[in-house]
């Protein structure tokens, strides 16, 4: 992979720019989406163990390399630890579960998804647990991020993956995060797009030598089909006229643009899609750059408004 097109991680290893984000894909389609993403190019896919569809994801890129379209090596497979498995000693085992559903021997990024920790739940009881344990109840688990993410760093010792990050963590958490670890999160994943800029945080982990990837690039558009009532509230972007002009401006859609405003800023994005050709305008969006004027419209669009909170 041409080096443009990556971000070089603390841990020495490249992650791709653009990838191809699991969450929500559909478990009777997901292994033909996964091996058609890889036929259109995509080379970085994120899963995990919440999202329910591993399984079908590694059925995809096992044929992909029957098939000879890629090599293990041209990959970069992503997955992340859920809450209910932070107890140090829960960490190894269910990473090891999650590499045996995809069919691996190792991932190239381990994240924790949340810095909460719940009570475990048995993956024969229920998997994935999500939020709630046996009885439908949200009980917080004893692991402290410290625990975790020390028990995490052995799974690099153990070649289980080669680098590991974090997600949904602001800044102070991170900040105490760094004081204790052995080896430094090579990745933050937040929710990140021009309603929720974060820039702070975004600007504090990248002087950090932390990669930024952006989730849920398009806003509201995610969260609509989970009926949440602030997405239907909030204006979709990919129809804001601010966008929708920048895009016509560029002789480009409005999703290469929200794309584009965050690879610009060497934050990675995760979008997903069905459809063939919104495949490949997906991962057609480094070769323009936005103009300053753009980059200042698109920043007044800032509403500091978060759809994906375990609060709502």
């Amino acid at each position: 992979m041409p080096s443009s097109t990556t971000i070089k991680l603390n841990s020495g290893h490249e992650m791709p720019l653009v990838g191809f984000g699991l969450w929500k894909v559909n478990n009777k389609t997901c292994a033909d989406q996964v091996y058609n993403a890889i036929k259109a190019g995509y080379r970085c896919f994120d899963g995990a163990c919440d999202y329910g569809n591993e399984v079908e994801s590694g059925q995809g890129v096992a044929r992909a390399i029957k098939d000879g379209l890629v090599k293990r090596s041209d990959l970069f497979l992503v997955s992340k630890l859920w809450n209910s498995f932070h107890d140090g000693p829960r960490v190894e085992p269910i990473c090891k579960k999650q590499l045996q559903d995809w069919g691996l021997d190792y991932f190239d990024l381990y994240i924790m998804h949340f810095p909460i920790s719940l009570k475990y739940v048995d993956p024969k009881v229920r998997y994935p647990p999500g939020f709630t344990d046996e009885n439908g109840n949200v009980t917080p688990g004893k692991a402290s991020i410290q625990e975790t993410w020390t028990a995490m760093e052995k799974l690099v010792e153990n070649g289980l993956c080669k680098s590991i990050g974090i997600s949904n963590f602001r800044g102070v958490l991170i900040m105490d995060l760094l004081r204790y670890a052995n080896i430094r999160p090579a990745t933050l994943q937040i929710e990140h797009h021009p309603y929720l800029m974060q820039e702070d945080l975004v600007k504090y982990a990248q002087d950090e030598g932390i990669a930024v990837t952006a989730y849920s690039s398009f806003g509201p558009q995610s969260f609509l089909e989970l009926d949440m009532q602030q997405a239907k509230d909030a204006p979709l972007l990919l129809e804001h006229p601010a966008i929708k002009k920048i895009a016509e401006k560029h002789g480009k859609t409005p999703a290469q643009v929200l794309l584009r405003w965050a690879t610009q800023r060497n934050v990675a994005v995760i979008p997903k899609s069905n459809n063939q050709d919104r495949l490949a305008q997906n991962l057609d969006v480094l070769g323009f750059d936005l103009e300053e004027g753009d980059m200042k419209e698109i920043k007044g669009i800032d509403r500091g408004l978060r759809f994906n909170d375990p609060l709502n």
